[in-house]
């Protein structure tokens, strides 16, 4: 999104995207940790659900998806042909890393609010239906986001000296 809703040069565009990419991936990591961490305070077992083994594969690709984006488009950087040839599928693989990470969300709130319920949580009360809203607003806004980096971006403007 950074490049196409931000009227900057590439180059500034691409620094803000590899920025904001590497804090999500400190604090993507730090959430694990906080969640086996609490899980070996609570003595809950680790790695018992759908949503955990999805949790630890999305940030392992989100990893691997940024590494690859580092040394292909930033530093030491590849050749025009290949900087090219990865760039759809640098995209593509972000966007389904990007679903699976909203998808992860959904099952996250699904597993929660499961436990809640079985705690004595009243299936149609107010905490069950701010639960549900909150993931159904995370998936729309998964969706609005996907939606925007489909669009068509703003042509760019080379700063180059055109006549009058």
């Amino acid at each position: 999104m950074s490049y196409k809703g931000l009227n900057l040069r590439k180059e500034v565009k691409k620094v803000i995207h590899l920025v904001l990419h590497a804090i999500a991936l400190i604090l993507g990591i730090i959430g694990i940790y906080a969640a086996f961490k609490y899980h070996n305070e609570s003595a809950i077992v680790n790695l018992y659900s759908l949503h955990s083994w999805l949790g630890i594969a999305v940030i392992s690709l989100y990893g691997i998806q940024w590494l690859y984006g580092f040394v292909i488009f930033f530093y030491p950087g590849g050749s025009t042909g290949l900087r090219s040839e990865s760039l759809p599928w640098h995209v593509l693989f972000g966007l389904f890393v990007y679903i699976l990470a909203v998808a992860n969300a959904a099952i996250g709130f699904l597993e929660k609010l499961t436990f809640l319920e079985n705690s004595g949580l009243a299936k149609y009360g107010s905490e069950a239906l701010l639960v549900n809203f909150t993931a159904v607003i995370t998936i729309l806004y998964g969706a609005f986001v996907i939606f925007s980096v489909a669009s068509q971006g703003p042509a760019e403007d080379d700063y180059s000296y055109s006549a009058i």
